[in-house]
């Protein structure tokens, strides 16, 4: 093993990047042509001076145990730049990013960061605690967001009876504007949930062949969604848990802390004019669970939580209460990530299917669940891209980009895949053999996020 540490690879480098400039820029910085200075420690922290257009060299270190980042320039991306340039240098070359002393200027937000984890652990602190928080000030404020809410839900109703009763072809004629408006009552009701669903439906009329349909089926769920919040006290209490969830209300990590060896699967984030949100999906080896960490960064800057993909981390999560239990909160991190030495585990085509079936009679509103599909391959169709089970050949089985031969089931991939470069990076892994890809399976289709071939199990390939 290294004496520094386990190395990451290039790709577990890049999937921290923030957004596909990030990840250019970055890639140009990978070299030892701009660095001075550059060290590592057994710790796993990594520091370096990356020359820029000043006249001092801007300062940049990460403690890959988190990671987490700290640089002197003025970006307000995480990680920015010089840090992807700064770990990709560290990747691919040992005598760059040697072992040395750590710097004055890095050795104090190290040791800073150890104090603060000490203190969240419990240890090292001053034993102060925060002053409690009002439970009857706390209570009052619920029942008041609750009852606006409620308000912005009966709201809501009488707009999907009025669209209903004027007929769906109203609504591509009406225009965005009055769903943006609806939306807009219902972030004031505090109730961003609705109000995303909102825009969602706004979103359908004109878009397609079909429209009227997906409008219909959109309403649906909305109305539903309308008359559980409004009868939110008489549901069971996982239901009830994910239906506030699902209007808005932020569910707190009330359900167990797990420690295990979790495989990082994927990294991805969406962002709208408002919010950055980043996806982080895992798994516990030990467990076999699944879950999901959710962080979020303002308009323009990336959220801090950044795991590298295809890496295994000794941590524990804390699991939320609701329907599905999925989503987690980090909570503590025992040791430096480790290389992943094989693919998660997997099924076939109908497990993924049967396994977001199940989830949907738990959350009716669920767009997708996650799955591993072990041994399929990309094939392209005349109704576009599927994965399809690997199986031996027979009648009627489907030929693949090499030549092999496909059947079983298959599941065609969703529009968003469609329109990524990771398709093709996919189709390039297989070369028409059977791989294993992790990703989200849903009414809408497949969304490979992550793949591994047999010729390299221990190599994952981002499709994000």
């Amino acid at each position: 093993m290294d004496t520094q540490g386990v190395r990451w690879t290039a790709d577990q480098v890049l999937a921290l990047a923030p957004d596909d400039a990030s990840r250019r820029a970055g890639s140009k910085l990978g070299t030892a042509g701009p660095w001075s200075g550059a060290g590592s420690s057994d710790e796993g922290a990594v520091w370096g001076l990356c020359r820029g257009s000043g006249g001092k060299p801007y300062r940049t270190v990460v403690d890959t145990t988190g990671p987490a980042y700290r640089c002197s320039c003025p970006s307000r991306k995480f990680p920015c730049k010089h840090a992807l340039g700064l770990l990709l240098l560290w990747a691919s070359d040992g005598t760059a990013v040697g072992g040395d002393e750590v710097p004055d200027w890095a050795a104090s937000w190290l040791e800073a960061r150890r104090e603060r984890a000490a203190a969240r652990s419990g240890d090292g602190g001053d034993g102060a605690t925060a002053a409690p928080a009002d439970p009857e000030a706390a209570r009052r404020r619920a029942e008041r967001r609750a009852a606006r809410i409620t308000a912005g839900a009966e709201e809501l109703e009488q707009r999907l009876a009025d669209l209903l009763c004027g007929g769906l072809a109203s609504a591509e004629r009406s225009g965005y504007a009055l769903w943006e408006e609806t939306a807009a009552r219902m972030v004031d009701a505090q109730a961003p949930g609705l109000a995303g669903r909102v825009r969602e439906l706004g979103s359908i009329p004109g878009s397609g062949p079909g429209w009227p349909v997906r409008l219909l089926e959109e309403c649906a769920l909305t109305h539903l969604l309308d008359r559980a919040w409004l009868g939110v006290d008489r549901l069971p209490g996982p239901l009830a848990t994910t239906v506030r969830a699902r209007v808005g209300l932020t569910p707190t990590a009330q359900g167990p802390t797990v420690r295990d060896h979790w495989l990082v699967l994927a990294q991805y984030d969406a962002a709208d004019s408002r919010l950055t949100t980043r996806r982080v999906w895992l798994q516990g080896r030990e467990s076999g669970r699944t879950a999901l960490l959710l962080s979020f960064g303002a308009a323009g800057r990336a959220p801090q939580l950044s795991l590298p993909v295809g890496s295994v981390l000794d941590a524990a999560v804390t699991l939320h209460a609701g329907a599905g239990a999925l989503r987690a909160e980090w909570a503590e991190q025992f040791s430096a990530p480790a290389p992943l030495d094989a693919p998660p585990p997997g099924g076939t085509v109908t497990d993924a299917l049967t396994a977001y079936g199940n989830a949907l009679r738990e959350d009716p509103w669920l767009d997708s669940w996650p799955a591993t599909l072990t041994d399929v391959v990309p094939i392209p169709t005349e109704y576009g891209w599927q994965l399809a089970d690997a199986r031996p050949a027979g009648r009627g089985d489907l030929a693949g980009a090499s030549g092999g031969q496909v059947g079983g089931e298959a599941v065609p991939l969703s529009a968003p895949a469609l329109a990524r470069p990771g398709l093709w990076r996919l189709a390039a892994l297989s070369g028409g053999r059977p791989v294993t890809v992790f990703g989200e399976c849903g009414h809408r289709g497949f969304t490979p996020l992550a793949a591994w071939s047999p010729e390299a199990p221990g190599e994952t390939v981002p499709l994000h």
